[in-house]
């Protein structure tokens, strides 16, 4: 009785770790989620923010036709800003990437091992499944065998009973033929 006590509370601990790595695998996957949604938005604000100054300035061209070569000067290094911030988006955004697939892995190598513990578990649980079900079957024919030799013995003593009863009867009647004929003697002694 002890051993399934404690089965059952090292069942319900494995079933509580299983379920908390559960829920912190997900939670980890919620948080990288959230923080990739969040990187992604300041890049996408970056590359508008250099967008619509990209329009700024053709804006300005055409208003100030005059100062063009300056403009082409200023617009020049704009650009070469703009394709330095879009090389640096790129690199990001390859970063970003890498960490999503580094943390798809994660999550799948998480998966598979948690696979793995849920199909060792299940198995556990089959054997002790098992096991608990001998132990039922062993017990119920100790049951029976118990009934059966309770039965024997209460029938041998009912039995054994019986017989003191009868010889305790016979005891008696000899007894009283005893008495009867020392009483006789007692008598016949007297009247010699």
């Amino acid at each position: 009785m002890g051993n399934g006590m404690c089965s059952r509370k090292q069942k319900r601990i494995f079933q509580t770790l299983l379920l908390l790595t559960v829920v912190f695998g997900f939670l980890y996957g919620a948080m990288l989620y959230y923080e990739l949604q969040g990187q992604l938005r300041k890049a996408e604000a970056t590359a508008l923010k250099y967008q619509q100054h990209q329009e700024s300035l053709s804006a300005q061209l055409q208003v100030v036709y005059e100062h063009r070569s300056r403009l082409e000067k200023s617009l020049q290094k704009e650009r070469l800003e703009h394709k330095k911030a879009k090389e640096d988006f790129l690199v990001y955004k390859l970063e970003a990437q890498e960490t999503l697939n580094k943390g798809r892995q994660d999550s799948n190598s998480r998966y598979s091992a948690l696979s793995v513990q849920h199909q060792m578990l299940k198995s556990q649980h089959e054997e002790l499944k098992k096991q608990h079900a001998d132990l039922e079957e062993d017990h119920r024919k100790q049951g029976e065998e118990f009934s059966r030799t309770f039965s024997d013995h209460k029938e041998r003593y009912l039995q054994l009973q019986q017989e003191k009863e009868q010889e305790i009867s016979k005891l008696k009647g000899k007894f009283n033929l005893c008495l009867a004929a020392h009483v006789k003697l007692g008598v016949w002694l007297c009247v010699v």
